[in-house]
């Protein structure tokens, strides 16, 4: 026993040692700008300190950067976010925590100093800790903007040393703080790396000069009222076979007349649409063996974004090319009847899915995600839209891996999304041969409390109530029929449903960018 006694004296005496050393260094430091004579930099340091009290500094910038949507949008969300987060941590329990007290107004001139100083705990420093979380925050999210925030944040920190309103340890300690916290704001909210998921070349599909050998429907009812991407599109494909869809016009129906029509000259299918149109597109696609030009025409364009083409020019560039990937097609069929009975005359019903399907109140979750998104962004928007969701929904009872249980919806995802173990974000790869199942249960007692501080938390994935499979097909049944949702859109009720891939990609053309930056990247065939 006197051992261990002896073991903690001695690490209590390091300890002690260290902050004295730390303190000593801190003295060195402050005493050196104190010396230092009058010049610009006092005056630019004390303009800058007063800029990031109550983190205006960081407000206006995150501003800017919102103006335009994208990495500059994300990274002011998560910058605002990052801020907050780390203001509460660092002056609501830190500072309490950890009293130190300031530097001695006397130590340092007068036109060194700043008027009604702070009299708060020294340690951390809030402003450091601040302007680390931001930096940090946007750097995740957009690069670029790092020659700009990274030296600005580090400014800021030298500047509460340098007007004698912290020491130099304050600052890093805050600086340390703040960058950690940042860091974890991923845990909710994962950073994307690739604009593009992964996909494999395919080397088999023709070069559209023009869009000669092109049938390409569009859609204008797809996205915003005021934004019809029709005329881009012929312009950009002069030579196609053009098509307009009209009320109540179905697309699978036009592209196969078309076909039908025009016989060998065609040699591809276009869509410019939102997820839904390309969809049936990639249906009919798929059924003659096609490879598929995507335009993205929808408000969202979801998978036009997955598949890396961001607008109309990018997919005449990759048309033209004749450069394509294999992108998975996924399928669920509708059976009114009950899994165990052979004999159910209920005809089969077939609908194809891009993105997701989902059973139960997924779709409307979805619906309010995307709606307050543009005012909160997309993971408060989804936080708040999935508590509102299960606080109206009912449970419904669904047999999946042959044992019954009641959820509150079930998530089939074309690919494994990522992250796992939390909410789905985005797909990593367009060609895995997989489904992406994941549910809530809603039979584990305090179901919904637990999902929401799951959520909080960010351990979701550990969570009894969340469930996750990856798996090439899933047969699902219910008690009562319910209905489905396909890529948002609510389009059949059945009673027993069956998930699947297709058995073969689908070619969707998309510019390989690495062979035009000099970069080689192998071409892997086409088969699965």
């Amino acid at each position: 026993m006197s051992g261990w006694f002896e073991r903690v004296a001695r690490r209590s005496r390091r300890l002690d040692g260290g902050i004295a050393t730390v303190s000593r260094t801190d003295k060195v430091i402050t005493d050196f700008i104190s010396t230092r004579p009058p010049s610009r930099v006092d005056t630019t340091l004390r303009r800058l300190t007063r800029t990031a009290d109550h983190s205006l500094l960081w407000f206006a910038i995150a501003g800017i950067l919102a103006v335009r949507k994208g990495a500059g949008r994300k990274a002011a969300i998560r910058g605002v976010a990052s801020v907050a987060l780390t203001s509460l941590t660092a002056n609501a329990v830190l500072k309490p925590l950890l009293p130190r007290r300031r530097p001695a107004a006397a130590e340092l001139p007068a036109f060194r100093t700043v008027d009604n100083p702070p009299s708060s705990s020294s340690f951390p420093s809030g402003h450091a800790a601040s302007a680390a979380a931001f930096a940090t925050a946007v750097v995740l999210e957009n690069r670029r903007a790092a020659p700009v925030v990274v030296p600005l944040a580090a400014l800021v920190g030298w500047s509460r040393v340098h007007v004698g309103v912290h020491w130099t340890s304050d600052v890093l300690a805050g600086a340390a703080v703040g960058s950690g916290l940042a860091v974890l704001t991923q845990r909710w909210w994962p950073v994307r790396r690739d604009d593009e998921a992964r996909a494999r070349p395919m080397d088999t599909v023709p070069s559209l000069p023009q869009g000669e050998g092109l049938v390409i429907v569009s859609n204008p009812f797809s996205g915003p009222p005021d934004h019809d991407v029709s005329d881009e599109v012929r312009d950009g494909l002069p030579a196609a076979h053009h098509l307009i869809v009209g009320d109540g016009v179905d697309v699978m129906d036009m592209l196969t007349d078309a076909i039908a029509e025009r016989g060998q000259w065609v040699r591809a299918v276009g869509v410019a649409g939102g997820d839904g149109t390309v969809a049936a597109a990639a249906a009919v696609a798929d059924r003659h063996g096609l490879p598929l030009v995507v335009v993205p025409g929808g408000t969202l364009n979801h998978f036009a974004r997955d598949v890396g083409v961001y607008d109309t020019q990018e997919a005449v560039d990759a048309a033209q090319a004749g450069e394509a990937v294999a992108v998975d097609l996924a399928l669920v069929e509708a059976h009114p009847g009950r899994l165990d009975d052979p004999e159910d005359p209920s005809v089969t019903r077939t609908r194809f899915f891009l993105n997701t399907a989902s059973i139960g109140s997924y779709p409307e979750l979805v619906r309010l995600r995307e709606q307050w998104q543009p005012r909160y962004g997309k993971w408060p928007a989804f936080a708040a839209a999935l508590i509102t969701v299960l606080r109206r929904s009912e449970k419904i009872s669904v047999k999946i891996d042959d044992r019954w249980q009641k959820v509150w919806f079930l998530f089939v995802g074309n690919g494994p999304y990522h992250p796992r173990g939390a909410v789905p974000a985005w797909r990593p790869t367009l060609d895995s041969g997989l489904l992406d199942v994941r549910w809530l249960r809603a039979d584990v007692r305090f179901s919904r409390t637990r999902v929401v501080l799951a959520l909080i938390l960010g351990a979701l994935g550990h969570s009894r109530v969340y469930h996750q499979r990856e798996v090439p097909r899933l047969d699902v049944e219910l008690h009562e029929p319910s209905m489905l949702a396909t890529d948002g859109e609510v389009v059949e009720e059945a009673g027993r449903y069956t998930f699947r891939v297709a058995e073969r990609p689908i070619p969707v053309y998309r510019r390989d960018e690495d062979r035009w930056t000099g970069r080689d990247r192998p071409y892997l065939g086409t088969a699965r």
